[in-house]
């Protein structure tokens, strides 16, 4: 009898856990946590999981033992929220060699900020990086491990670049939160482009890239929607029948919004999902955030 197909998730929150219960009837799953208290959940859910921490490579040894059981890794779990680099990415790596028997394929969910501004323009996945805040450069540094690693070990290596995930059942998932808060949104004059997927299609896509990925890709995973940040909040009002939120200029948000919300407001840019499409097969259940939202 032929050994199971089996997948380690690492980083098996919202989105790790909609893989799980994607392919958990066909594959096996190992998933790594750094909670005691989560383990118990990851089994009830199907996985087989492995206690360890990124942060602590010395609790890592466990991992490399079970890695070899894996012909797949998604690699989920974000970079640290300080540095220049990625001290989580360089441990789950070093463990995986240290297995001495490398998965076949790696599935890495990074981040569409790894562009930083760019005003607007619509592109598809050659366009060079060029990160402006540290959190986006960690990104790169962690893209840029992965992609090494696939070269060295022969792992076939798939880069996910992610925006904004929404879902109504995922924590903080829904417009209708930051609208009955009432957070503006920017003038239309001064307004960004912003990019969505919906989870459970963000699911599926990583399922795909670990079926179909071709070598060292970068693919973005998002969906058909072409709207500025306001106009996706006036939808979800208008969805919602919540009042649209307020307008205001870039210069009075400086002085109203926090820095990190001030960062997603000054980068716009319309992301092309071709290869999404043709390479990985994705057909997407939620095309644009108008399907997304009307089913929540």
């Amino acid at each position: 009898m032929s050994k199971p197909f089996t997948l380690l998730i690492i980083g098996c929150g919202d989105v790790g856990m909609r893989v799980l219960r994607l392919v958990r009837p066909r594959w096996r799953v190992l998933a790594l946590t750094s909670s005691p208290a989560r383990m118990a959940e990851l089994r009830r859910a199907g996985a087989v999981p492995v206690l360890g921490n990124l942060d602590e490579p010395a609790s890592l040894p466990r991992l490399s033992g079970l890695a070899r059981l894996a012909q797949a890794v998604l690699h989920l779990a974000p970079p640290p929220s300080h540095g220049a680099g990625d001290p989580r990415t360089a441990a789950l790596l070093q463990a995986l060699l240290r297995s001495g028997a490398s998965p076949q394929r790696l599935v890495y969910g990074s981040t569409t900020g790894v562009y930083g501004d760019c005003a607007g323009a619509a592109f598809d996945e050659t366009r060079p990086v060029a990160p402006a805040t540290d959190r986006a450069r960690r990104r790169v540094a962690a893209e840029t491990l992965v992609r090494d690693y696939g070269r060295l070990s022969g792992a076939r290596v798939s880069v996910l670049r992610i925006p904004g995930i929404y879902a109504a059942d995922r924590a903080g998932g829904h417009p209708r939160e930051r609208l009955l808060r009432g957070t503006p949104v920017l003038v239309p004059g001064d307004d960004v482009y912003t990019n969505h997927i919906h989870a459970d299609d963000l699911a599926r896509a990583c399922v795909a890239a670990i079926q179909r990925g071709l070598p060292q890709r970068v693919v973005h995973a998002c969906d058909d929607t072409e709207l500025t940040m306001g106009g996706y909040f006036d939808l979800a009002a208008d969805l919602c029948g919540l009042p649209r939120p307020p307008r205001i200029t870039r210069a009075q948000a400086r002085d109203q919004l926090s820095p990190m919300l001030l960062s997603f407001m000054s980068e716009s840019r319309r992301l092309g999902n071709q290869r999404l499409k043709r390479e990985l097969g994705l057909r997407l259940l939620y095309p644009t955030v108008l399907e997304g939202l009307r089913g929540t």
